[in-house]
């Protein structure tokens, strides 16, 4: 059905892990020996994890209310990620990258003692920090200009800060969404959890309107775990009040989930708006 995984070694140390539809980028840092290490077990796994998840694909596209049932590692990670979200609809598969992701940076951080990592598995990122370390995460969240989203703030994450995962949903995203966010980007303790929270978040941004068009799920892809749901697929002119109520709608269901010990802090954008929770807060602006 697919071609064997490819490797790929990038610049800046980096490598390239795909198959299917996992597109993988991950990068250690550490004694070299110890990168070697890492990126030989991450390697590895890669070359299992997307059989595994089609063998188990039928339980993981049902709704977690109809208690799907798997048995292999990243199936595990992303029923648990969705677990605590068991009272709205949502399917594993809203965590699959994240999980993925969570499942490489285990294996190679258990392969060897590193000073700190990062997979990035289509935007949604593991990330490891020792206690000395610190890593800049740039958010591309506008898409006021264009479909191709600007740099609009950065963060800085510290070992301390208990932040493991960041994913990003919406309906400029490279899944269906049910809402109309352009982006809404989680910080959790994993990726996984990230990953199911943004989906549910970007979901809640929306708004009853003529200029949203929405269509089927499975009209769109016959295979798709949303079936008959009707899924975003163009948002045209909103006015400023209008983008207002649509983000505070997602900006309350957020907030729950940050009160519930899920997310640490999620920032939510749409029409060139941007609103944040808590750390997010200490966001840096890059442009203007």
């Amino acid at each position: 059905m697919w071609d064997s995984p490819s490797v790929q070694w990038l610049t800046g140390d980096r490598l390239h892990l795909q198959h299917g539809p996992i597109d993988v980028v991950t990068r250690a840092w550490g004694a070299s020996s110890a990168v070697k290490d890492a990126y030989e077990a991450a390697i590895a796994r890669f070359q299992t994890i997307l059989p595994e998840l089609a063998g188990e694909l039928t339980e993981l596209r049902k709704a977690m209310s109809d208690r799907p049932q798997v048995e292999t590692a990243v199936a595990k990670r992303m029923l648990a990620a969705c677990r605590p979200h068991a009272g709205t609809f949502v399917t594993p598969m809203a965590a699959v990258a994240g999980a993925v992701a969570d499942e490489l940076l285990d294996i190679m951080t258990e392969a060897a003692p590193l000073d700190r990592a990062f997979v990035n598995d289509g935007g949604d990122i593991a990330i490891f920090l020792t206690e000395s370390e610190t890593m800049e995460v740039a958010l591309a969240a506008d898409f006021s200009r264009g479909a191709i989203p600007t740099l609009n703030g950065s963060i800085t994450l510290k070992h301390g800060d208990g932040i493991g995962g960041i994913a990003t949903s919406g309906a400029q995203g490279r899944s269906f969404s049910l809402g109309i966010a352009d982006s809404v980007t989680v910080l959790a303790r994993d990726a996984a959890s990230a990953d199911a929270a943004a989906t549910l978040i970007a979901n809640a941004v929306d708004l009853d309107h003529p200029a949203i068009q929405r269509r089927p799920a499975r009209d769109l892809d016959p295979d798709s775990d949303l079936g008959d749901r009707l899924v975003t697929v163009g948002v045209g002119d909103l006015s400023l009040q209008e983008i207002g109520l649509a983000l505070e709608a997602g900006r309350v269901r957020a907030d729950q989930f940050r009160k519930r010990g899920l997310i640490r802090d999620a920032a939510l954008s749409l029409k060139g708006e941007t609103i944040t929770l808590g750390p997010f807060t200490r966001l840096r602006e890059l442009r203007p």
